[in-house]
């Protein structure tokens, strides 16, 4: 059977062999054992049981939490070919009898189901006429007390499991779990132990970074700046953060959507679909969402402010790089968090959990200011083994200078001494120190302090980020009262009194994610156009990597294109020659593009001298005026680099005007062109207007009228 299991990878998902602990899985469930499964997000855990199930005979039913994963799981499956359905609060009483009717007729492989409907006797009679060899239970540490996220229905599964006329193998799948919570998930669902496959909790594509001390607004505008054209997730800890940053970024002109709980169904459930379909690249929400997001092309994820737990970090933070493409994790730490985890802990916790979400709450901050590894930091937290250092992350990378701040450092320990321990903030701390005329401060005599105005050479903002770094060293500490105050620590007063020196990194540079590639650029463009015509996110067309896959192979048969990672039967069949077609009209355009080398593992080419924002770049010389030669000339790019950014800049809706690039006698040509010929393709355009007409005029005509008809 695991024969049989290989050949519906290749056919159904295009992919030729098993990940790390896919092909155990399977084999273990394949063999008839109940099965506990644990890998990291984007490791592929979905395999583990679709592929068993299209083995089986009869219907698999797979219970998820998550209402967004079910609907993209289903579209995914429906995409390759594989008949599947989802029942859940999302859709009507009659399509949930409509779609139970259609499971007793047999007409589905996989029915996903949430786990609040084994509470109906209803339903639960209706699973009994099913024939059901296999049960899925998708992010199973819901079922375990200790686990972070858990939930009172998981705990009737086992329940259901009994009832059935026939009992069926159990998967029990996780990502975030440690060795209790594995242990209850067993103990739970009467799996043996033995039958466990962990393959590791080391995301080997993610960089994780902690960012203590810095301005976090203004890190996170430069990143997003510098990564505009890639998806990302932010994540602040209350309703109200994430609307001030969504309306932070909004008037910076970045295209954001947001997402929490204090929004409407409707409102959220818009914002959510912008996001799904690139039409917005940074998504800012709370914890309420994501986690059934199956977005694959996630090429950051940023925490603003500290998570209360590592399970929840891990879990939010692994939504980056599902492709396996690399992907950056980055926690903007401030010590202010940690009071706003404790309120929120107080406010959502048992009396009887109390201690243990305060215990993992300061495992959380010992993460933030640990020196050491950051991946083998998380991979000891979940396996409690020690694992050498990734080489990756912001610690093993650090190549910064650092700087003596220990004058600075004694300035403010000094300053906190003599407006008294225990009773002020950093704010008016900091405001002491450069010299503020806050009526407060003098209000207070503070002014007649020796400290006032030592530092008033900075900003005030630059002050309080000193402060931050000297709380993150343990050189002060808070008193988190009603207000937090600070105070001088016992390692402050060795500083004070000249015993120990300070030394502080200069501020983390952000940097950029990915580069630009051409062919990529034209390959996403396609993949979103027939995402909008079937009404699903491009990633479930393709994934970044089967795209980056195209570029390096540059198929032009069908047997080649079935080569790419990513793509079975039956995607070949519906969008490969749409995707050949522009290969190839794109290697016409540009003869001497090429790929390094054309294995399967091939980097794609990267362009000469790539910038951040490179189109904006040329956007602003082509404003001033200058021609396109001009620009090459001035960015020493090739034409068709500033041509594909002009391009780009038109599809983002800045002002291009064609009559600059169309000389007018040609407009009537390929009005009758594009009216014979359609505009899905180039050639055939190209192949009845003059000689003299460029495929880069054809762009900007067809783009122009896309922007008319909008």
């Amino acid at each position: 059977m695991l024969e049989q299991a290989r050949k519906l990878l290749q056919q159904y998902y295009g992919y030729s062999a098993f990940r790390n602990g896919q092909e155990q899985a399977i084999q273990s469930v394949l063999s008839g054992n109940d099965t506990l499964t644990v890998m990291p997000t984007g490791g592929g855990k979905s395999i583990c049981y679709q592929i068993p199930a299209l083995v089986f005979e009869g219907t698999t039913i797979v219970i998820s939490p998550l209402i967004s994963l079910m609907k993209d799981q289903v579209d995914a499956l429906l995409q390759v070919g594989i008949p599947a359905a989802y029942i859940n609060s999302s859709i009507t009483a009659a399509e949930s009898r409509e779609r139970i009717q259609k499971a007793k007729q047999g007409e589905y492989k996989l029915l996903y189901i949430a786990p609040e409907r084994l509470e109906s006797y209803d339903f639960m009679e209706h699973l009994k006429e099913l024939d059901i060899p296999l049960l899925a239970v998708d992010e199973a540490h819901c079922i375990s007390q200790w686990g972070h996220d858990f939930r009172p229905s998981y705990q009737r599964i086992q329940r259901m499991v009994q009832v059935l006329p026939q009992k069926p193998i159990v998967i029990a799948l996780t990502a975030t779990a440690t060795p209790r919570v594995r242990y209850d998930i067993c103990e739970s669902l009467n799996i043996d132990e033995n039958n466990t496959v962990l393959t590791g909790f080391e995301r080997e594509n993610l960089s994780f970074s902690v960012i203590r001390g810095q301005d976090r607004l203004r890190y996170l505008k430069d990143f997003l700046k510098k990564n505009e054209k890639e998806a990302g997730i932010i994540y602040a800890a209350t309703r109200k953060n994430v609307d001030q940053l969504y309306e932070h970024l909004q008037k910076s002109g970045i295209a954001v959507s947001r997402y929490h709980a204090g929004m409407s169904d409707v409102e959220r459930m818009e914002q959510q679909e912008e996001f799904l379909q690139d039409r917005t690249a940074v998504m800012v929400a709370t914890s309420a969402f994501g986690m059934g997001i199956d977005k694959s092309n996630i090429r950051y994820v940023i925490h603003y402010q500290l998570t209360k737990n590592m399970e929840s970090y891990y879990q939010e933070a692994g939504r980056a790089g599902r492709d396996g493409l690399p992907s950056e994790c980055i926690l903007l730490y401030s010590s202010q968090d940690v009071q706003v985890q404790r309120f929120l802990i107080d406010q959502s916790s048992e009396q009887h959990r109390m201690s243990s979400e305060l215990e993992k709450l300061q495992q959380m901050v010992d993460y933030c200011h640990t020196e050491s590894c950051l991946q083998s930091k998380i991979v000891h937290y979940f396996s409690e083994a020690e694992s050498p250092p990734c080489g990756r992350c912001g610690n093993c990378t650090d190549s910064r200078e650092t700087m003596d701040v220990t004058r600075e450092a004694q300035i403010v320990l000094s300053c906190i001494v003599r407006m008294g321990q225990k009773r002020f903030g950093k704010t008016i701390i900091a405001q002491v120190l450069t010299a503020s005329r806050n009526k407060k401060v003098f209000e207070l005599g503070f002014e007649r302090l020796p400290t006032y105005g030592m530092l008033k050479d900075q900003s005030a903002k630059d002050v309080t980020d000193l402060i931050e770094f000297l709380i993150s060293q343990e050189l002060i500490a808070v008193d988190h009262g009603t207000f937090p105050t600070l105070y001088v620590k016992e390692k402050g007063r060795e500083v004070l009194v000249g015993k120990e020196t300070v030394y502080r990194k200069e501020a983390v540079r952000t940097k950029q994610v990915s580069v630009d590639d051409p062919l990529f650029e034209e390959l996403r463009l396609v993949r979103k156009q027939i995402a909008e015509q079937e009404g699903v996110p491009p990633f479930v067309i393709f994934a970044d990597t089967a795209l980056k896959d195209m570029c390096a192979k540059q198929p032009r048969s069908s047997e080649q294109f079935l080569t790419v990672t990513g793509v079975g039967q039956n995607k070949l069949d519906r969008y490969g020659e749409k995707f050949m077609s522009a290969i190839e009209d794109f290697l016409i355009e540009n003869p001497d593009y090429k790929a390094e080398v054309s294995t399967e593992t091939a980097p794609v080419r990267t362009p000469k001298k790539p910038t951040a924002n490179s189109h904006l770049e040329t956007y602003k010389l082509y404003k001033d005026e200058m021609d396109l030669e001009e620009i090459a000339e001035n960015r020493k790019l090739t034409i068709t680099t500033v041509e594909n950014h002009l391009i780009q800049c038109m599809q983002d809706g800045r002002d291009i005007d064609m009559e600059d690039v169309i000389p007018e006698e040609y407009i009537r040509d390929l009005e009758r062109a594009v009216q014979e010929a359609g505009g899905d393709k180039l050639k055939p355009i190209k192949e009845l207007v003059p000689d003299e007409v460029s495929y880069f005029m054809i762009k900007v005509f067809l783009a122009q009228k896309d922007k008319s008809r909008v």
